[in-house]
This record gives C-alpha cells, sequence and structure tokens, in this order.
C-alpha cells in the first residue's frame, strides 16, 4: 500500500489540492452571489458555486495535475463531472448534517466538506478519470 504513495502522487496531490484552492475561491464567490444577492436558496447556490468551481478544477488538473492528453476531451469531462456530481452528494450531506444536526455555521461547514470531498475527488480522478 506504501508504494502507492509515491512522490509523484505526493506532488500531484500538492497540485490538486492548489487548483482545489482556486476552485474554493469560485465555489465561496459563486455561492455566496447566488446565496446573499441572488437570493436562490442554500443548497442551490451550493450546488451552483460546486459546479462552476468543478468545471473550472477540470480544465486546470487536465492541464497542469493530470498532463492529461486524452482526444476524447468530452469522454474525460464527463468523467470528472460524474464524479463531482457525487462528490456534491457528499458535500451537500456533510453541510446538511453539520448546519441541520449541529447548528453549526454554513460557511465553516461548506470548509470543512470541501476537505472532506477533495480527497475523495483526487483519488477517484487519479484513478478512474485522468488515466
Amino acid at each position: 500500500m506504501m508504494q502507492f504513495f509515491t512522490q509523484d502522487i505526493l506532488i500531484k496531490f500538492m497540485k490538486f489540492g492548489a487548483v482545489g484552492a482556486t476552485g474554493v475561491l469560485v465555489d465561496f464567490g459563486f455561492t455566496w452571489l447566488s446565496k446573499e444577492k441572488a437570493k436562490i436558496q442554500k443548497y442551490l447556490a451550493n450546488a451552483v458555486g460546486f459546479t462552476l468551481a468543478a468545471s473550472s478544477n477540470y480544465f486546470l488538473n487536465r492541464w497542469w495535475t493530470f498532463h492529461s492528453n486524452n482526444p476524447e476531451l468530452a469522454v474525460e469531462y464527463s468523467r470528472f463531472l460524474f464524479f463531482s456530481v457525487i462528490g456534491l452528494g457528499m458535500n451537500t450531506m456533510v453541510i446538511w448534517l453539520l448546519v441541520s444536526k449541529r447548528n453549526q455555521n454554513f460557511y465553516m461547514s461548506k470548509l470543512f466538506a470541501i476537505g472532506i470531498v477533495t480527497v475523495w475527488n483526487f483519488f477517484v480522478n487519479l484513478l478512474f478519470t485522468f488515466v
């Protein structure tokens, strides 16, 4: 198992994290705009932010993190979005549990959920999207 966690994997995870940091800005920015300014329901606003961040993350990860040359861009992007939607479900569930059941702050809960979903997204994309 330890042989799986090579220096190359660690570097990719760090790049994935850097790309994810830009995604957090996109996610939080559009979530905030949707929720606070456009008055969209908070879980729908969360989905808007998450989806826009996932799309920008796909292109950055394709180019910088995983150096993908897959000519089937639509297939690869679809795979990435498929796993992102699963991640969105996980993200929303964590936020819902923390906000509704634990009375935690929405944005702090969202940050915690992003941390959990980042690990999921990295490994499924490493193993299934950018192969």
